[in-house]
């Protein structure tokens, strides 16, 4: 968990240590859960990217608190999030 105070706390070179470290961490787990509910390898790689692109564009890291539970948990709901959140979009766009 410390490292994930650390990541979110500045721009300094132990704050991005910590980062990289954290993705990873945790890059192969999501990668794997977006496998398992169903997409392909290489959609499954480009999610995750872009899952941790967007989490650390919109600066997500600084809003975990440790109180309200695992890190684990703050990462799996933010990728559901995002997964039904990117079906919309490819709904939408099937729709036209």
């Amino acid at each position: 968990m410390m490292a994930v105070m650390v990541s979110a706390s500045s721009d300094s070179p132990q704050a991005r240590a910590a980062l990289e470290t954290l993705c990873r961490t945790y890059w192969y787990p999501l990668y794997a859960y977006i496998r398992h509910e169903g997409r392909s390898a290489a959609d499954a790689q480009d999610l995750t990217q872009e899952f941790f692109a967007r989490l650390l564009a919109r600066n997500s890291l600084a809003r975990v608190d440790p109180h309200k539970g695992k890190f684990r948990s703050f990462l799996l709901a933010s990728l559901r999030h995002f997964l039904s959140d990117q079906r919309d979009r490819d709904r939408a766009a099937k729709r036209g």
